[in-house]
C-alpha cells in the first residue's frame, strides 16, 4: 500500500479494539507501536520516531484529552499528528478535541479494514 512505512502509535485500553487496530495497520504497511494506556503512550511518544498518534478517549486513569494536553504542550512530541478514537460524536466532544489540540478524529464503530485508507486521506490533507 505504502512506499514508506508510516508510524503510528495507538493509545487504547480496549485490548480488543488495540489488536485489531494494531493487526490491520501491520497488513497495509504501516510501522505500530501499542500502549495500553495514557502513561505508557506519553513515554512510546516520547521515545519512538512518529508521525501519527491514534489516542482513544476514553481511558482508565489518565483520558484521552489529559494525554492529548501533555502531548501538545511537549516540544518533543507537539508537531505529532494526533487522531482522537471515539465514541464521542456530538459537535460539542469533537469541537472541545480539536481545540485541545486534536488534528483529527475516527469516529467509533470504525471499518477496521479501511482505516489504513482513512488515515493516509487524512493524512494527505494535512499536509
Amino acid at each position: 500500500m505504502m512506499s514508506k512505512s508510516i508510524s503510528v502509535l495507538i493509545i487504547e485500553d480496549e485490548p480488543h479494539i488495540r489488536n485489531i487496530l494494531e493487526h490491520n495497520l501491520k497488513s497495509d504497511g504501516f510501522e505500530v507501536y501499542v500502549a495500553e494506556d495514557g502513561l505508557s503512550g506519553l513515554k512510546l511518544a516520547r521515545e519512538k520516531h512518529l508521525e501519527l498518534i491514534l489516542l482513544d478517549w476514553m481511558m482508565p486513569g489518565m483520558d484521552g484529552m489529559e494525554v492529548l494536553s501533555e502531548l501538545k504542550h511537549d516540544k518533543k512530541t507537539e508537531h505529532i499528528p494526533v487522531f482522537m478514537l471515539t465514541a464521542k460524536g456530538t459537535p460539542h466532544d469533537l469541537g472541545q478535541a480539536l481545540y485541545m489540540g486534536a488534528d483529527d478524529y475516527i469516529a467509533k464503530p470504525f471499518d477496521p479494514v479501511e482505516l489504513g485508507t482513512v488515515i493516509m486521506e487524512k493524512l494527505k490533507k494535512r499536509m
